[in-house]
């Protein structure tokens, strides 16, 4: 079963794209397009695979031709990992025992 959190989904309200910077109200936590985050045929990935994206940066993603695959993949790596240094960086993760 693929992991589903929508406490973490929630947390891209109100956030800065982290593709643009843009802080339009559009953000939203864009789910990975990457077979090895779960991504399967009418299956999102793990919800812990996503990354705060504006709609402009998120259509890029999925339906773009701006991008060429490589492309799209790292696009897709550096907007989770730029997520995640946010979620630390706000305090809105931590680790428990």
């Amino acid at each position: 079963m693929t992991y589903r959190n929508p406490k973490l989904l929630e947390l891209a309200r109100d956030q800065a794209c982290v593709g643009c910077g843009a802080q339009d109200g559009t953000v939203v936590a864009a789910h990975s397009n990457l077979r090895e985050h779960g991504k399967g045929m009418a299956h999102k990935a793990h919800d812990g695979m996503m990354a705060w994206l504006c709609y402009r940066c998120h259509y890029e993603l999925d339906q773009g031709a701006r991008l060429d695959r490589q492309a799209r993949r790292m696009f897709t790596l550096e907007s989770i990992c730029k997520t995640y240094q946010q979620l630390w960086d706000q305090g809105l993760i931590e680790v428990k025992k």
